[in-house]
């Protein structure tokens, strides 16, 4: 904490409580254009001003949680910043707490992120015996109190209402909206769930300003962003930099380009539930407005690559294996959906395609991708790298049904 603290930790918190109403605070996120970082991109003041102000009513608590979850494929920004300065996002929740006036306050952390969470209950044990959090925070009479619960494992839990649900001890399956969470989230009261990311961006907002955050991006979207790369490249790995970095410069610069030998063919941008992008985007913008123009999302901004040495059927086998097991069975587009895919693409691969199937899975992406289809974005998500896989590397599908070889195999059996 001393670390923190000698670095402006909990001066951000300081100023909000003591200098500050809840609707400033508000306001000066939204002034920042802070936009969740979570995946989704939606602006987190804006979310925070939809619970109501000031005392209710019936004098019910408000929650604030922290979604931790991080389950989704190629992502792991998240887990850095809860392994390195868990610090920050506590203090982020501090002014979160104010800002919506809750008293009580969730980190819903994965189940396997064992450092992350000895290392994020460290820095709340010592945010308390420095009287943080807890009673009075700051001397201001505010109180706010905040816990980890550890997640038993579901990928549906990363949607915010199946996180709310798990929290509760129910099953982890999302529910239907509206009414949303900032109205009747947690046990029926109004609620807010940020990602940990998210959370991590408030406090340097609240020292240094809306503008000051505003220059930080390189283009209509404010601040920095955390972005990772995996795959055959020399130096994977995260790194902060200005969003609207370019996809090119992240890769070559950032990650020291591709390893060599290999070619890349194709990324997700933004973890596996996003569309394929190919070369003709690679100088494009990883900002929320560019990537979404270009047919994907920017997502988590954390890259997939594929490169000249993996079969796409054989990558899309696999996500949609991820999918169909982690579908919560809600609804049965999603249920029975996904592993009939699954299925179809093991035939494909193994050399069992017959004519019509292609035809087959376009049919099947477009039923399941459909947004009103299913009760969540599960499902569509799952579709997202099937239908755009479809779309650029159509060829190496339509090869593994005419020869019924994969010739990535045989290339590495070779």
């Amino acid at each position: 904490m001393s670390a923190y603290e000698s670095h402006g930790g909990y001066a951000g918190a300081r100023q909000a409580l003591a200098s500050m109403t809840p609707g400033e605070v508000i306001a000066l996120v939204k002034d920042a254009n802070l936009r969740g970082r979570g995946g989704a991109g939606f602006p987190t003041g804006l979310k925070w001003s939809f619970v109501p102000q000031g005392e209710k009513a019936d004098g019910g608590v408000k929650y604030l949680v922290c979604n931790g979850d991080e389950m989704e494929p190629g992502t792991f920004k998240d887990r850095y910043l809860l392994e390195y300065n868990p610090h920050l996002l506590v203090e982020g929740m501090i002014i979160g707490a104010w800002a919506i006036g809750a008293e009580q306050g969730y980190v819903f952390l994965r189940g396997e992120y064992h450092l992350p969470y000895r290392r994020l209950q460290a820095a709340i044990d010592e945010a308390y015996a420095k009287g943080y959090l807890g009673e009075n925070l700051f001397g201001g009479g505010f109180k706010f109190d905040l816990r980890i619960h550890r997640s038993a494992g579901r990928y549906i839990c990363g949607e915010e209402t199946a996180l709310l649900n798990a929290l509760e001890g129910k099953r982890g399956q999302p529910r239907t909206k509206p009414p949303f969470p900032p109205a009747s989230g947690a046990w029926g009261r109004p609620t807010i769930v940020n990602n940990v990311e998210t959370f991590c961006n408030v406090p340097a907002i609240l020292r240094n300003g809306a503008e000051w955050y505003q220059e930080l991006g390189r283009g209509e979207d404010a601040g920095t962003k955390l972005y990772g790369v995996s795959g055959r490249v020399n130096k994977p790995g995260l790194w902060e930099l200005p969003i609207g970095t370019s996809i090119r410069e992240i890769i070559d610069q950032h990650a020291g380009g591709m390893q060599e030998g290999y070619q890349l063919r194709g990324l997700l941008p933004g973890g596996a539930s996003t569309d394929f992008l190919v070369e003709q985007h690679f100088d494009l913008a990883m900002d929320y407005g560019t990537i979404q123009a270009a047919g994907s999302r920017m997502g988590t901004g954390t890259m997939i690559l594929m490169d000249d040495s993996i079969c796409p059927v054989d990558m899309c086998r696999n996500l949609e294996h991820f999918f169909a097991q982690e579908s919560c069975g809600f609804c049965t587009p999603c249920r029975e959906g996904l592993p009939w895919v699954e299925q179809l693409l093991t035939d494909i691969e193994e050399g069992r395609g017959r004519e019509g199937d292609l035809e087959m899975l376009d049919r099947n992406a477009a039923f399941i991708g459909g947004v009103t289809n299913t009760f969540c974005l599960h499902a569509p998500g799952a579709m997202e790298p099937l239908s755009s896989a479809l779309k650029y590397f159509r060829e190496d599908f339509e090869e593994h049904v005419r020869t019924g070889e994969c010739q990535y195999n045989a290339r590495v059996n070779n």
